[in-house]
């Protein structure tokens, strides 16, 4: 079975993270959740408390098959600022492992840390302007590699979606999937 972190740092855009997991769980696909924070409680972008699975340093030697990093104007700044993220991040890269970031975390965690390596991607906004070292290409969800970007919450589920379908390496049930929950993938 597939394994897929999801990095929870303060300030998180919640949506994007809970539709994520939703989806990929409702795919049979394995998810932990990470609390890139000193325990396993952290507090999303809007004021919502979670309790992750995990923390972050509880799991830094593990290899998932994907790692997703939901936005947030925070909480992508403090997932920017962890070396334990960009180090977490940069170890799945180097082993080819799905890097999944939404919203703002791409230009903020990837192109803030030149981590995107040329590569394409789409991020919220215009924060584009300020990453150097990937291609923007603005679509709900760019694909390059082993890079899957999503645009922001407003494309979660392509994003959560397109994921999935990466992950199980059959779109058959994922668009099964998109139909029985009333969505057009």
């Amino acid at each position: 079975m597939k394994k897929v972190a999801v990095l929870l740092a303060p300030g998180f855009e919640e949506a994007e993270a809970i539709v994520t997991i939703d989806i990929l769980r409702r795919l049979h696909i394995e998810v932990e959740t990470l609390a890139c924070a000193e325990s396993r409680a952290v507090v999303s972008y809007h004021d919502i408390p979670m309790v992750a699975d995990n923390t972050l340093t509880g799991r830094l030697d593990t290899l998932y098959d994907a790692v997703v990093l939901p936005g947030g104007p925070q909480g992508s700044v403090n997932l920017a600022a962890s070396a334990q993220v960009i180090d977490f991040v940069s170890r799945h890269d180097s082993a080819g492992k799905l890097i999944c970031p939404i919203c703002s975390a791409a230009a903020r965690v990837l192109g803030g840390n030149g981590l995107l390596k040329g590569r394409r991607y789409v991020c919220s906004g215009d924060l584009w302007q300020n990453v150097n070292d990937g291609e923007y290409v603005d679509a709900p969800v760019v694909e390059d590699g082993n890079l899957i970007s999503g645009k922001g919450l407003g494309h979660v589920f392509d994003f959560a979606l397109t994921l999935s379908a990466r992950l199980i390496g059959d779109e058959t049930p994922v668009r099964d999937h998109a139909d029985h929950i009333y969505y057009a993938w």
